[in-house]
């Protein structure tokens, strides 16, 4: 495939040339080898190494969003829902802090492995990756340096609430969450305080061991509120209204 449709706006609430430029540029152009020299990415991604357990393509994708897509949108901040050992939200705040200084980046998690999951549709149980420390990572972003990363534990019913009153606005949203009720809650309650034609991400709903948060994605995003995907390589990335 050489050319892609040569349309820069909006089709059905997603920017077509966009997706196919990043989506298809990762998987066979040459955006790979580009974004591995860039000097930016080398920066950040040294602040992951050992952390991160997004394939290298959905670090590559995230570098992209923050790094030549956020400053086209309304000011907003940065929210994840899903930490784990801390190594995407270090990676999207090194960025930040060079590339876009005022924004934050709140990073959610019980740090204590994923609370009760369906046995019916989750492949993920009650527990799995318990082996974060919360001490561990505040220890590391004080030795890193970036002041721009909030972590703050506990569950997302409890924690979300007063960060995106805290936030207000968010530009993107990275929801690592492997899980159906996760990935539910997590896109319900960031919906009303996303910018203007903000990034919506889910990392994991186009895996093969994540069909709940496929079906969440499917049941909420897609078939209610009709957001149709700018991306589905390496993931999923949807555009707010």
């Amino acid at each position: 495939m050489s050319d892609f449709p040569d349309t820069d706006g909006f089709r059905d609430g997603r920017n077509i040339r966009d997706g196919y430029y990043r989506g298809v540029g990762l998987e066979h152009g040459t955006l790979c080898e580009q974004i591995y020299s860039d000097q930016d990415y080398q920066h950040a991604v040294s602040f992951a190494t050992g952390r991160a357990i997004a394939t290298p393509n959905r670090l590559l994708n995230l570098f992209l969003l923050v790094k030549y897509y956020l400053p086209k949108l309304p000011f907003g901040h940065i929210i994840e829902f899903g930490a784990y050992k801390g190594g995407s939200a270090f990676f999207m705040a090194a960025l930040a802090k060079r590339l876009l200084p005022p924004v934050q980046l709140y990073s959610l998690d019980t740090f204590e492995g994923m609370p009760p999951t369906d046995t019916n549709l989750d492949a993920h149980g009650t527990g799995d990756f318990a082996d974060a420390s919360l001490e561990e990572i505040q220890s590391a972003k004080e030795q890193y340096g970036l002041d721009n990363v909030h972590f703050i534990k506990g569950l997302f019913e409890q924690s979300a609430p007063s960060v995106l009153r805290e936030a207000e606005r968010i530009a993107l949203v990275h929801i690592d969450c492997d899980i159906y009720s996760s990935v539910k809650y997590a896109y319900e309650i960031v919906k009303p305080h996303m910018v203007s034609r903000g990034y919506i991400v889910f990392d994991d709903s186009t895996t093969s061991t994540c069909i709940g948060a496929t079906e969440a994605v499917e049941r909420f995003v897609i078939h209610r509120d009709g957001l149709l995907s700018e991306q589905i390589f390496p993931h999923h990335v949807f555009r707010a209204p």
